[in-house]
């Protein structure tokens, strides 16, 4: 109980020191605000935030249902074809390591529509842990067990769904909880180079709105639901990895 306390103490504790020093040292809100000032702020302009939030929230939970579909599928392909495995895997290494500022332009000029281009960046960042996790996991089935099944005349079908899939479990989720928070990085990004406005905007649009306002409050109060976003999401995997992997014994609870 106490260490799931320190965090939340420090966060308090911080709080409090940021604004008292803010009002000590007498720091004007556009230079920057505190806590106080942001927690007005996130009230007054709580329906235009909270629109957006949901916007950059169903672009990086959308991106993260793709890449685990295309994810795992392509590691599962890769792990019936080491040939497979072997021509393909480096472009998707090629497309991870590619930074996505650098081709979110482009994928904004090609495609037409913008929500759709923000799907696509936000998929990119998230695709690649999930590929990777998922096909070290299935590579990393005991092969003693692989001999077993082998010398029980076991399908590639039946080693798979009963040996290598389990065995790729952990890997998939440990990947899948680095996606989460990569597809709504993704999201945000894609976000600040699109710089689409409008009823469908997201919380990085509503960012450089508020720097061009100079509504530094609103400003940082945006950025307080993307990180609080990024935390739930990151605590919802968590828990689902914990359920996931309690009959393997290495549950983190």
């Amino acid at each position: 109980m106490t260490e799931r306390l320190a965090p939340v103490v420090l966060g308090i504790l911080v709080l409090l020191g940021w604004e008292a020093a803010l009002r000590v040292f007498a720091v004007p809100p556009w230079i920057l605000p505190g806590p106080v000032a942001i927690a007005e702020a996130l009230v007054a302009d709580w329906p235009l935030l909270f629109r957006s939030l949901l916007m950059t929230l169903r672009i990086a939970l959308l991106a993260l249902a793709l890449a685990v579909a295309a994810g795992v599928l392509l590691a599962v392909l890769f792990a019936q074809s080491r040939w497979l495995e072997r021509a393909l895997f480096p472009y998707a290494v090629i497309l991870q390591v590619t930074p996505i500022v650098a081709i979110a332009p482009l994928i904004l000029i090609w495609v037409d529509s913008v929500p759709v281009a923000l799907l696509i960046c936000a998929w990119i960042v998230a695709f690649f842990p999930i590929l990777s996790n998922t096909v070290l996991g299935l590579n990393s089935a005991d092969p003693n067990l692989r001999d077993l099944f082998r010398l029980h005349g076991a399908t590639r079908w039946q080693t798979l769904r009963l040996l290598r899939l389990p065995s790729a479990l952990p890997f998939f989720l440990a990947g899948l909880r680095v996606a989460g928070g990569l597809a709504l990085i993704g999201a945000v990004v894609a976000e600040f180079v699109a710089g689409a406005g409008g009823a469908g905007s997201g919380l990085a649009f509503r960012i450089l709105e508020a720097g061009y306002q100079l509504r530094i409050p609103r400003m940082f109060a945006a950025l307080a639901l993307i990180s609080a976003a990024g935390i739930a999401i990151f605590a919802a995997l968590g828990w689902v990895q914990r359920r996931a992997l309690r009959r393997w014994g290495t549950s983190e609870e």
